[in-house]
């Protein structure tokens, strides 16, 4: 933590896990303020407005889980919160998304060049007239 000194407050065997949620809060920290460092109109102009609903929700998702954290030091149940409802409609929402995401990457199906590709790959016998007519003709000349 501080110069990585250890504290009596709190049992030396979680130090390390306090270690890692101070380095951790830091993080979400520096993520925060480069979020904040750009307005949020001129973030969502630059977007399509796919791209700006990801944006708008995963913002939502993220606020109201770090809400769900603060619930759970508090010593409130999260899971009996109306914060339990939002995260699942945001989750939703998500997953709305994401199915349209996976549409437009699906790929188109071109009938003609399927068509063209699936009558050349199949196999056709020669008829038995066509090898005769053939020799026929070249042994007249």
């Amino acid at each position: 933590m501080a110069g990585e000194e250890i504290n009596e407050d709190y049992p030396v065997e979680i130090h390390d896990y306090l270690s890692a949620f101070e380095n951790s809060i830091g993080a979400v920290d520096e993520m925060l303020k480069t979020m904040m460092s750009v307005s949020r109109n001129e973030l969502l102009q630059k977007l399509d407005p796919l791209e700006q609903a990801k944006v708008d929700l995963v913002s939502a998702y993220t606020l109201n889980s770090m809400f769900w954290v603060y619930l759970a030091t508090q010593g409130v149940n999260p899971k009996e919160h109306p914060v339990k409802q939002e995260l699942e409609r945001i989750r939703v929402y998500m997953n709305r998304v994401k199915e349209i995401t996976d549409k437009k990457k699906a790929g188109k199906l071109d009938r003609g060049a399927a068509s063209r590709f699936v009558k050349n790959a199949l196999w056709e016998p020669k008829p038995k007239n066509a090898s005769k007519v053939a020799n026929k003709g070249k042994s007249k000349s």
